[in-house]
């Protein structure tokens, strides 16, 4: 049967017929807004459609993942920074009192950074002599506390980053013939004393060895009689297996040794 023009008319608009009135709406108006739209719907009998929600690619997560980790990061970096300015500045100020641990802490940093004229090396003679004062132990600890909060690291590995294994082990020799606590009475230790002589002659200037006379004249000024210097070359044979005064004479100028030995026999006898 052939189909007319007008027949097949006829059929599209009883399809039409079939749709509900407010979508036909909806499909004509175009123009109409979201809200008009919705109200239309609701007219008809119809539910609202709730409105379409974005979904975030696998991609997407990522890239926010990450901007979120950096902010983070950042944040707590620039807190942290902020706070360990702020503890630096404290205890900048309490360096101004000599007698403090801060004080004491930024003479060590000064003699680790400060020898020669053209401005880097370590002046061994200026650390020596702040540490030889700090008291004791006890103080020494302080001291390398706030030590780390003025420059960050610790005291310790910044003496071994600038000393030689020979003057680090002096230092800390010197350390360990302190008493535990400022006031305490601590015998001599005679071992230590020992272990800063043999330390003084085993440096190295390159590949040249050599020897410290400052160090070795400050132990002789630090013995307190010549009962203990006895005592300090039995330690010194036990230790290393040589005779300190064969050492002495074999590292130091014969005015050297004298001036040692003068030293010496101006203390008292025991």
């Amino acid at each position: 049967m052939k189909r007319t023009k007008k027949h097949i008319k006829r059929k599209k608009s009883k399809q039409l017929g079939m749709v509900p009135v407010a979508i036909q709406a909806a499909a004509v108006a175009k123009d109409m807004t979201p809200e008009q739209k919705q109200a239309a719907i609701q007219a008809a009998g119809g539910q609202p459609i709730a409105p379409a929600q974005d979904k975030l690619n696998l991609k997407e997560i990522v890239i926010y993942s990450t901007l979120g980790l950096v902010v983070a990061g950042g944040t707590i970096f620039l807190l942290s920074k902020a706070v360990r300015k702020q503890v630096a500045n404290t205890q900048e100020k309490k360096s101004l009192d000599v007698d403090s641990s801060a004080s004491v802490a930024k003479q060590i940093r000064m003699a680790l950074d400060n020898d020669m004229w053209f401005g880097w090396g370590t002046d061994e003679e200026a650390l020596r002599k702040v540490i030889r004062d700090i008291p004791s132990k006890d103080e020494f600890k302080k001291v390398a506390a706030s030590y780390k909060k003025l420059y960050g690291n610790p005291l310790t590995a910044d003496l071994q980053g600038d000393l030689s294994t020979a003057e680090y082990n002096e230092m800390m020799a010197i350390i360990a013939g302190k008493p535990e606590k400022k006031g305490d009475k601590v015998a001599y230790n005679h071992t230590a004393a020992a272990v800063r002589l043999y330390n003084a002659m085993s440096i190295w200037y390159g590949i040249f060895p050599g020897t410290d006379e400052d160090a070795i004249k400050a132990v002789f000024m630090e013995i307190p009689t010549q009962a203990d210097y006895k005592k300090i070359e039995s330690a010194y044979y036990k230790k290393y297996g040589n005779i300190l005064q064969d050492d002495l004479e074999g590292d130091l100028s014969q005015s050297y040794i004298d001036e040692y030995m003068g030293i010496l026999h101006k203390k008292p006898k025991s």
